[in-house]
């Protein structure tokens, strides 16, 4: 009627016309294609056809929206007309598919116009996983849905408790019958529910009911839960229950299907993203445009071929280009954002850089060193705080502070030329690059107890499939060049693995075959780069529980006993002896709004912690809160008679060996919030040693000068002396490697698919020292990158002992990967 009513007088039906003058008849059950017919032409060479064309062509647009369609008959006789489609927007006329006119945040998985609608823009998409839901080996009653516990105590009067459980009793599912024994079809009806609605009895200690409900699983409810959760302690207790798996609409590429089918140079930009930083620099610099293409492209050409190119040159051509920043090493992370700067080429520019060789190898700090130097060369200033000898060595002037830590320290000992520091005999650093003190090398190293924990097809990102054997009873380091998958075997697989079957955890392990020997074993901790505390309650007294103790001894003292105090009375986390006006802080936190929170000490106990009231009470003339704003060596001092807190001040002490880092830290000097990195690794380190755990340490010598690292490193040896195991990541070859009994190298392979990480060699480190004769095993002379950085740093140690092959072989063996 409509097109009746515009005047045209004709329409196509499914591919046949129809006047519209006459009644059409239609299947209403089939879905039919109308066309309006607007014109019938018969082209020949005549000017004065030309309007008449222009006109309809314009008239068929405009009642078409866009779209035009030219039915083409034959010349002489009866025959099929051919369709030709034309269209004023991006549309196929074969698919029956439009998508807007393309820009630059079409092809951003950052954009809304360039994301794929199912896992915007992410990659992937997060899903319950009832593997992890599932307990089989304990029954429905004794907790094996993990999200709801156990439900059968009749005590428990939460409602959903006796809810859940009077509904599965009414849907016949056996809650005493361990879940691997139950039928198929009950499994499935407790993970994904049913559409039947059930009368429900619920019952609490004070009330009771029925109603009708439907059941709609367990998985349905936790990602219900999930999404409802406002709380974020709430939702990370419950996103244990989820996995990861790649996005089924974009297949990880997290473009919308038209953004992601536009090629250049025969290649989508998913594909594009997929290549080596190597191959994608060969790819741009190959790739010709012609015509009116080149002239466009060719300062966006540019750009990306100098981008590359920056990369390339900091040793990054490995990576690919969609590599997830959280699968970064430090040591890639901090040399991409150095590109980036290369890349803006600015001047007169103050870069401040603090420890910018962090999770850098030997091998990689040449090319930091070089990138830093570049930076300087043209024409801006660089600014670095660092501990690591090469940057220092390279640096053009030098500030070294000291002469110690703490109240010791916060002096300038020297500022120049970095060989002037050399002969300063106040200078630490100048001692230590000077050679005239040095970390030394263990004249013996332990055996181990002959037992192992075996990692079997290890293939986590860079890792190709590669079986490591960490010998037990030892101090192994774990090294290799930065991105040789070293944080991916201890992070994504060991640790993950071992907290799953220690503490019962959810982590997502990465991918490997198996991991044997850990009946040989009975926990595991993890000391991180995480902070240890996040508020001012949180200081090195209470997280090595010597405040406890502490306090127990100011509780047993005669003012505590006259005025009725127990040990409760002199913590500040409870009511009673803490100044109520902070609530034990010391501080009061002031909101900044955008700004961030300041704290500022507290006008009633002016920082300290404790009402008037406790604070009558003295232990040698000492109130708690001047215990607590001594140093450890005073404190040490203070409680010499009390061997409970002396034992743990003995491992702080350098664990059991005086010196300075941690002495001079008053107990409560700071909150461990604002605790520089190098600290917190130090105290958590301390805390363990006397706790005596097996460990798994990442980087721990991270944000420390040389002498202290050699007191960190001397931690793990604590651990193998009473019998546990530490296994530590370490990339400085003159300091963990030297103490470590045994040691297992990573080592890059670049092949066509880019970096994949190989297992070089697990051996005694003893293996690798020099031999009387100052001969290098062939085996060793082999081990590249990294085994020649290590033996020159054993060679500067003067270690001239060399242990025989078979006997290596015969305590772990060597391995050397196909």
């Amino acid at each position: 009627d409509r097109a009746k009513k515009a005047g045209f007088a004709r329409v196509r039906v499914d591919g046949v016309e129809h006047p519209l003058d006459q009644p059409i008849t239609l299947q209403k059950k089939l879905k039919h294609r109308i066309d309006i017919v607007v014109d019938r032409l018969v082209v020949k060479d005549d000017p004065a056809l030309k309007p008449r064309l222009t006109d309809s062509v314009e008239t068929a647009l405009r009642e078409g929206e866009g779209k035009l369609l030219v039915a083409v008959l034959p010349t002489t006789g009866a025959g099929p007309h051919t369709d030709h489609f034309f269209s004023e927007h991006n549309y196929c006329h074969a698919c029956d598919l439009s998508f807007p006119d393309l820009e630059p945040n079409s092809f951003s998985f950052n954009a809304p116009m360039g994301a794929c609608p199912a896992c915007k823009g992410l990659g992937s998409t997060t899903q319950v996983d009832p593997a992890k839901v599932i307990v089989p080996t304990l029954s429905i009653n004794d907790g094996a849905v993990a999200p709801w516990g156990p439900l059968g105590d009749e005590e428990r009067s939460a409602w959903h408790v006796g809810y859940r459980r009077d509904l599965l009793r009414k849907l016949k599912v056996d809650c005493d019958k361990p879940w691997a024994k139950l039928a198929k079809k009950q499994q499935e009806l407790v993970l994904y529910g049913t559409a039947e609605r059930v009368a429900v009895d619920w019952k609490t200690q004070n009330s009771s009911g029925t109603f009708n409900s439907k059941f709609d699983g367990v998985l349905a409810w936790l990602e219900r839960t999930f999404n409802d959760a406002d709380q974020e302690g709430r939702r990370e207790k419950l996103g244990q229950f989820f996995t990861t798996t790649p996005c089924a609409a974009c297949s990880g590429g997290r473009l919308r299907p038209e953004s992601a089918a536009v090629r250049v140079g025969s290649r989508t930009l998913t594909e594009v993203c997929r290549l080596t930083i190597a191959d994608a620099a060969r790819f741009f610099g190959a790739l010709t445009l012609e015509g009116g293409k080149a002239q466009i492209a060719a300062g966006v050409l540019k750009e990306v071929r100098a981008r590359l190119g920056f990369l390339v040159n900091v040793g990054l051509d490995y990576l690919t280009l969609d590599r997830s920043g959280p699968t970064l090493s430090g040591g890639e992370a901090q040399r991409i954002r150095l590109a980036s700067q290369i890349g803006s080429e600015l001047t007169g520019v103050l870069y401040v850089l603090d420890e910018p060789s962090i999770g850098l190898h030997q091998r990689d700090n040449e090319k930091l060193i070089g990138t830093l130097k570049h930076l300087r060369d043209v024409g801006n200033t660089v600014l670095v705080v660092e501990h690591d000898e090469d940057t220092i060595r390279a640096a053009d002037h030098l500030v070294d502070f000291g002469p110690g830590a703490g109240e010791r320290g916060g002096r300038i000992v020297y500022a120049g030329p970095v060989a002037g520091v050399l002969d300063r005999e106040d200078s630490i650093t100048g001692a230590y690059l000077s050679g005239r003190a040095a970390i030394a090398v263990p004249a013996r190293r332990r055996p181990g107890n002959g037992k192992a924990l075996s990692v079997r097809g290890a293939r986590a990102n860079n890792l190709k499939r590669i079986d490591v054997a960490v010998p037990l009873g030892t101090f192994t380091c774990i090294t290799g060049v930065s991105g040789a998958g070293k944080s991916s075997l201890l992070n994504q697989i060991l640790y993950p693995a071992l907290n799953n079957h220690f503490n019962g955890s959810a982590d997502s392990v990465g991918p490997h075959d198996r991991i044997t020997g850990l009946e040989h074993l009975d926990k595991v901790i993890s000391i991180d780069q995480q902070p240890i505390g996040r508020t001012p309650r949180s200081n090195p007294a209470t997280y090595t529980k010597v405040f406890d103790h502490i306090r127990a001894v100011f509780a047993q003292t005669r003012e505590a006993k006259l005025y009725g105090y127990d040990q409760s009375r002199f913590s500040f986390n409870v009511k009673g002896g803490r100044c109520e006006a902070c609530e034990g802080d010391g501080v009061k936190q002031v909101e900044m709004h955008f700004l961030a929170d300041v704290y500022v000490p507290c006008e009633i106990c002016r920082g300290k912690r404790f009402n008037e009231q406790t604070l009558r009470v003295a232990y040698k003339g000492k109130t708690i809160a001047d215990v607590l704003a001594m140093s450890v060596h005073e404190a040490f001092t203070l409680f010499h008679a009390h061997q409970p807190v002396v034992r743990i001040q003995h491992a702080r002490n350098r664990l059991e060996r005086l010196g300075e880092p941690l002495q001079v830290v008053a107990l409560r000097f700071q909150p461990f919030k604002r605790f520089e990195q190098g600290f917190q690794r130090y105290a958590s380190a301390a805390v363990r040693s006397y706790r005596f755990l097996n460990a798994l340490c990442e980087l721990s010598d991270t944000c420390l000068h040389t002498v202290c690292q050699g007191d960190v490193h001397f931690a793990p040896s604590r651990f193998v002396l009473f019998g546990k195991e530490a296994i530590q990541v370490a990339h400085h070859l003159l300091r963990p490697c030297k103490l470590s009994t045994s040691e297992i190298q990573l080592r890059q392979t670049h092949q066509r698919l880019g970096i994949r990480g190989r297992l070089l060699c697990s051996l005694y480190v003893a293996f690798l020292r020099l031999g009387d004769a100052g001969a290098v095993p062939q085996e060793v002379a082999q081990m590249q990158p990294g085994g020649d950085v290590l033996r020159v740093a054993l060679q500067h140690a003067a270690v001239h002992r060399f242990r025989l092959v078979q006997t290596v072989r015969a305590h772990i063996g060597i391995r050397q990967c196909q």
